[in-house]
């Protein structure tokens, strides 16, 4: 049973705390430092989604296999991929820009990472809060993405003409077939035109400034983005966080704080406390195994963190990035209606993430391609209903997928 994972990459500039997120998130150990472009190379994790899960409506135990279910939460596994920080030029080749940019493209949606407290200069160097601009961060590395995205159009621009006059093309799907590596598809295409006014206006006559504008919306539009600003407990945060808001209300900019949430997950994870990641409280569970030092660091989050701004931020925006910006919708596939399980006998084993507007026909394809070949309907466990292959999928449906072959 094989079901692709959501992607998700970690860009910014460096020492923006990138890494700290990722490594809160995968709870792996990338190297950490406080000079330009520690991480040389993409570092790959698997982090999770948190969803309640549906075994309380049922009233069973479950037995998960592809997440985990904790106190009435599913964890859903997505990856995560820490790419290294950009630098002026990286649509050029500059420094790792091929390789971040190809990396970044590949990724189903992206959280901007930015030091909320401009505690990082213009070259990426560690300074003092409050002397670094996080807006122009923000904004240096987004045109590096818009310029390789011109910059790809532009050398396919002779492709995309020839393509787009052939029979049954057009310039959606010539685009779309040129582009389709970095997520590019075709109703992308399609918004981008329309919000610019090209959708009447032949293709080779746009001029250089249209072409620019074009892919502004294309990059915006094929790969969701949310602003995560970074290093929220540090001094003038709250003020910078403000005016992220305030310059780009079309997106979402969730307030976070890294390195609290490492900590409490490694706290977690000796025991030493008991945290879900994304609750808005922990528990001490063995305080007299705390040094001096890490008790000071939990007062310091339950106050400059917790006491601020509820969580560190971190899980919420994983989840804001999955279910808002992607719009994913969490479905339970199981093989026995009667007892919500597999035929191994194990409670709701499985729950996928299917995107919005996804159906029977989907999942069934998704779960096993055997079950789309004999496929018939689909039980939905809580109604009895016969669901027929064109349904569309629900967020925490449990169904029971009926083929001439197999049931799941």
């Amino acid at each position: 049973m094989y079901q692709p994972m959501i992607r998700i990459g970690l860009i910014g500039k460096t020492n923006a705390g990138k890494t700290t997120l990722f490594n809160s998130m995968t709870l792996l150990s990338a190297e950490v430092s406080n000079y330009p472009f520690t991480t040389k190379t993409p570092e790959m994790g698997i982090a999770n989604v948190v969803t309640p899960c549906v075994h309380k409506e049922f009233g069973v135990v479950d037995d998960p296999g592809n997440s985990k279910c904790d106190d009435g939460w599913r964890f859903i596994p997505v990856e995560v991929t820490d790419l290294p920080g950009l630098i002026k030029g990286a649509w050029m080749g500059k420094g790792l820009g091929n390789q971040f940019l190809t990396v970044a493209a590949q990724s189903d949606a992206l959280l901007h990472v930015v030091d909320a407290s401009g505690s990082v200069d213009k070259d990426g160097k560690i300074s003092d809060p409050g002397t670094g601009d996080p807006i122009a961060d923000f904004d240096d590395v987004e045109l590096e993405l818009v310029q390789w995205y011109a910059k790809l159009f532009a050398q396919n621009l002779p492709k995309i003409s020839k393509l787009s006059k052939t029979p049954g093309y057009g310039v959606p799907s010539a685009v779309e077939e040129v582009m389709h590596g970095i997520g590019v598809r075709k109703e992308h295409v399609v918004m981008a035109m329309s919000e610019n006014l090209l959708g009447d206006k032949a293709f080779d006559s746009w001029t250089e400034k249209e072409t620019q504008a074009f892919c502004w919306s294309l990059r915006e539009l094929s790969k969701p983005t949310l602003i995560i600003a970074n290093k929220m407990d540090l001094p003038f945060a709250a003020e910078n966080f403000q005016k992220l808001r305030e310059k780009h209300k079309g997106l979402i900019v969730v307030p976070t704080s890294g390195e609290a949430e490492l900590t409490l997950r490694r706290a977690e994870a000796k025991r030493l406390i008991r945290y879900v990641p994304g609750e808005e409280r922990f528990e001490i569970l063995k305080p007299q195994d705390l040094s001096d030092a890490q008790r000071s660091a939990l007062a310091y989050i339950r106050r400059k963190v917790f006491g601020e701004y509820l969580r560190t931020g971190v899980q919420f925006a994983l989840n804001i990035a999955v279910f808002k910006l992607l719009k994913m919708n969490a479905i339970y596939p199981v093989a026995d209606a009667e007892k919500v399980g597999d035929k191994h006998g194990r409670i709701l084993p499985d729950v996928y993430l299917m995107s919005n507007g996804s159906t029977v026909e989907d999942l069934a394809k998704a779960v096993h391609s055997d079950l789309l070949k004999g496929l018939v309907y689909a039980l939905d466990v809580r109604s009895g209903l016969h669901l027929p292959a064109n349904y569309v999928l629900r967020d925490r449906d449990v169904l029971s997928i009926v083929s001439t072959g197999k049931r799941a």
